[in-house]
């Protein structure tokens, strides 16, 4: 597992900014107003050739709650998840109470703490963050997330606190997530899995708010299931924990090797399942969708085939995903659940030889050639596996720009027409060869 850092601090003190600064691209919405909305959770970034994932803290302002309850949660989240915390504060408003409270909730965690004193935006503002050593922490360093100053030197410490960062022995347990919006039935389905009650199921929307990891034996092979907290509609999260349920599901996610999408078959889809779906697509991660509460559907002949088609041409992007039906109420086709995870676990860390490879690319070339784009027609030189987890293929090509986006597709097709890469994403890479 890649370390985690996470950026924390009151409203307005240039928290999205450095996220966008650090991650070399706008994904964080910035705004002058507090308690802006942003619009990413995690991002990997890499700074001295170590990748970690940038963790966005930023809150959204719930108009008459109580200030201390979203400093709080910001808080949490840092406690919680990351490894290395940047704490930004602004040095053109020096110390505000809000500041040291936040500095008190950190000084707890007993994490590594970085103080950013963003806004020192030139030489005669340097003095001023003398005064954030006040704060308790020895790391106090000045930067400016507009012009980039002092950025890449707070950066360089951020990645040697990485050598203290403990990492997991590699555990050969198949970890799968169980991710969905709140009350698709996500608890109820973990406990009949396990065979016995190990998270709380309630009736009530968002009853479970932690991750709880559980390993387990099936059929003599290892698994561990991560429950998570239910994922809320974005634009609609009235308690700010619910923001930080979120952030545990997407870190659910990306500790996965698989993720089962539940979805409620009584319901159907609506538009916050193809938020969870869209995260799932951005983490590159396997997935199987499960249509829970089979049970409550009124049925005929076509209302599984009729299901499947609906949700393929919803979930795009998810094409690969196997769709499986349940109901964990009354443990109906649950033994339909283990064998796609067990499939799709295979192809996730499948290895393909490199003279196959080429042979297959070369056919699907001659088959069906590529056309003329940007001025030129791109041509395969070579093409070796780079990776699994997920399977990734590097493409050596005369130049890439001259590659068509529905030509990669086809290529992407070929290779899942003669590998089996059942549920898994794929990633194809296409490098100019020197």
């Amino acid at each position: 597992m890649l370390p985690k850092v996470a950026i924390v601090g009151r409203p307005n003190v240039g928290k999205s900014s450095l996220f966008n600064r650090i991650v070399g691209k706008r994904l964080s919405i910035t705004d002058d107003k507090p308690g802006v909305t942003r619009d990413r959770i995690y991002e990997k970034a890499s700074w001295l050739l170590k990748e970690f994932y940038l963790i966005d803290t930023g809150g959204i302002e719930i108009k008459d709650a109580p200030f201390s309850k979203q400093i709080r949660a910001q808080v949490e989240v840092a406690t919680d998840e990351a490894d290395v915390i940047i704490f930004v504060v602004d040095v053109r408003a020096s110390l505000t109470d809000d500041d040291n409270y936040i500095a008190k909730m950190l000084y707890k965690t007993k994490k590594p703490v970085i103080v950013a004193v963003n806004k020192v935006d030139d030489n005669s503002l340097k003095d001023n963050m003398y005064d954030f050593y006040a704060l308790g922490f020895d790391l106090v360093m000045p930067v400016s997330t507009l012009h980039g100053i002092g950025v890449g030197d707070m950066l360089d410490e951020v990645v040697k606190l990485f050598n203290n960062v403990e990492t997991d022995e590699e555990d050969k347990a198949v970890k799968f997530s169980v991710v969905g919006r709140p009350n698709v039935g996500k608890s109820s389905l973990v406990n009949a899995l396990l065979g016995e009650k190990r998270v709380i199921v309630s009736d009530i929307s968002g009853t479970t708010r932690d991750a709880i990891d559980t390993k387990f034996t099936y059929n003599d092979k290892e698994y561990m299931v991560v429950d998570t907290a239910g994922l809320k509609k974005r634009g609609k999260i009235y308690e700010n924990i619910d923001r930080y349920a979120t952030i545990r599901t997407v870190d659910a996610i990306i500790r996965s090797d698989i993720v089962l999408l539940v979805l409620d078959a009584s319901v159907g889809i609506i538009e916050q399942d193809t938020h969870i779906g869209e995260y799932i697509e951005q983490y590159n991660k396997p997935c199987v969708i499960v249509y829970n509460k089979w049970d409550l559907v009124k049925k005929d002949s076509n209302t599984m085939q009729n299901m499947i088609k609906k949700t393929r041409e919803t979930f795009k992007y998810l094409d690969y995903a196997p769709i499986v039906f349940i109901s964990a109420l009354t443990d109906k086709r649950l033994e339909t659940i283990f064998p796609e995870i067990d499939l799709v676990s295979e192809a996730y860390d499948r290895r393909i030889q490199t003279a196959t490879l080429n042979n297959v690319i070369s056919d699907a070339v001659a088959m069906f050639p590529p056309s003329k784009f940007n001025g030129g027609i791109i041509k395969i030189y070579y093409t070796m596996q780079a990776g699994t987890k997920p399977p990734t293929f590097q493409f050596f090509v005369n130049d890439e720009s001259f590659l068509h986006f529905s030509y990669k597709r086809y290529l992407e097709n070929q290779l899942r027409k003669n590998f089996d890469f059942y549920g898994t994403p794929i990633k194809l890479e296409f490098k100019k060869r020197d």
